[in-house]
């Protein structure tokens, strides 16, 4: 079994993919496996012989259907827990952003024995000012809302622990980045640039970005509810303090002709929503707490397992039991 796995889903983009395990076999050598997951794609899938092709051992995880980029990956690292638990683990996407010369530092210093993940912090970025803005303005929403700082993607390095960890957090198909920083693992940054695009195009429009964004608030679902119900909370003080107000410049007659109902009734209705807010936040939390901790089972998605192998060489014996 060779000490490195390489998980990297696939969608629609064998081009890339390609280019991808050439320029891997070069970094790497051909002692690592390649766990491919085939996202559902319908025009343009992924074949086990362009692993081969590259020198290169692995197998093609074909989905029945598309799952979306976070929980492919999840796909991956599920299958690399149960059939590869001695081996390394990196997940890079196969579009060539995540520079496969880069791995080298990744597992490196994930070697060194005191961290449990490497995850790569850009260093330098090619994207549009529109969506800078945006990440900027969405890290400091998301350091308000859940009290941690995500400055990472899906380009990491996992020790084996790590992945077994990962393999049986629910949260892991939510959202790949929030679930690490949810697992209390020991995370290490290691700044890395980002590559360009071997072929085609993105398939992540801003909406999808978005969504994508906002999947990592709902790992820590509890932590933003009960800041938002101690937000609600304290809006709501601050509401009985102005009717109180209201009510004393009423009496001592500081109060303009109208101003009083109006200025009430307002604070009222703040009051009675902030309330309601804060009653829901609380239920919720309580919801999300002792809500399922079971982690999906990857096996209902896949339909099959495709190995390959170079000329001369054994293809994996990795299989999928129980598969539906």
């Amino acid at each position: 079994m060779a000490a490195h796995v390489i998980v990297t889903p696939v969608y629609e983009d064998s081009e890339a993919a390609t280019q991808l395990f050439l320029e891997l076999r070069e970094a790497l050598g051909p002692t690592i496996t390649i766990v491919a997951v085939d996202d559902g794609s319908v025009r343009d899938p992924i074949q086990p012989e362009t692993i081969a092709a590259a020198g290169l051992q692995g197998i093609v995880i074909r989905l029945k259907r598309n799952v979306g980029h976070q929980r492919a990956i999840a796909v991956g690292i599920s299958y690399v827990s149960e059939y590869m638990t001695d081996a390394t683990c990196v997940v890079m996407d196969s579009d060539g952003e995540d520079t496969p010369k880069s791995v080298i530092p990744l597992i490196a210093q994930l070697t060194l024995g005191n961290v449990d993940v490497i995850v790569a912090r850009r260093r330098k970025r090619s994207e549009t000012l529109k969506f800078r803005i945006f990440y900027l303005v969405y890290k400091i929403f998301f350091k308000i809302m859940t009290g941690r700082q995500i400055s990472f993607g899906n380009y990491m390095a996992l020790t084996p622990f790590a992945v077994q960890r990962l393999s049986a957090m629910q949260e892991l198909w939510t959202h790949v980045a929030g679930c690490v920083l949810l697992s209390k693992l020991r995370i290490s940054h290691l700044p890395l640039d980002r590559g360009n695009r071997y072929a085609g195009r993105s398939k992540m429009n801003f909406a999808g970005l978005v969504l994508h964004g906002f999947r990592a608030f709902m790992v820590f679902a509890e932590d933003v509810l009960v800041r938002a119900g101690i937000a609600c909370a304290a809006v709501s003080f601050l509401a009985i303090l102005g009717v109180i107000m209201s009510v004393l410049l009423k009496s001592i007659g500081m109060a303009t002709p109208g101003w009083f109902s109006v200025a009430l009734g307002i604070l009222i209705l703040v009051l009675l929503q902030t309330s309601a807010l804060t009653l829901m936040s609380l239920m919720l939390t309580g919801i999300v707490r002792g809500g399922n901790l079971l982690s999906a089972n990857y096996r209902e998605l896949v339909e099959e397992i495709l190995p390959a192998a170079p000329a001369g060489a054994s293809a994996p014996r990795f299989k999928l039991t129980n598969a539906s």
